[in-house]
């Protein structure tokens, strides 16, 4: 089972995902979280989702989002697919189940909708 998790890294935002022994995490500035948030939104309402869940996991290493663009889609199956760029790496994309990508969309609303003192102080957990 993969786990996500959505935190805070000084004043950018992280999102972590691991599958067994694998891991990623990418870091994006604020404007690409909300284009992000925008984007799963977007999908979940085109499928005719809404609600969201939550769960955490720490990854290995942290990358910086590249992208100029972060695009948003559905694969083949009607999964939400998300294509960027993060540091050295070649381009990649997520494929993420409705839970994973509901809860991508409500943590980052969450974090971006917290005043910048709030998230400072809870930046370390």
């Amino acid at each position: 089972m993969a786990g996500i998790s959505v935190t805070l890294e000084g004043d950018n935002i992280q999102l972590a995902f691991q599958k067994g022994e694998q891991s990623t995490a990418v870091v994006m500035d604020p404007h690409a979280a909300r284009s992000l948030v925008r984007a799963v939104s977007q999908l979940l309402t085109a499928i005719g989702e809404s609600a969201g869940e939550e769960g955490e996991d720490m990854p290995e290493e942290l990358v910086d989002v590249t992208s100029q663009t972060i695009d948003v889609g559905m694969d083949e199956h009607g999964m939400a697919v998300v294509a960027l760029q993060a540091g050295a790496m070649p381009p990649f994309l997520l494929r993420l189940k409705d839970d994973e990508a509901r809860h991508i969309a409500q943590s980052l609303l969450e974090i971006l909708n917290s005043p910048r003192d709030v998230r400072v102080s809870h930046g370390d957990h």
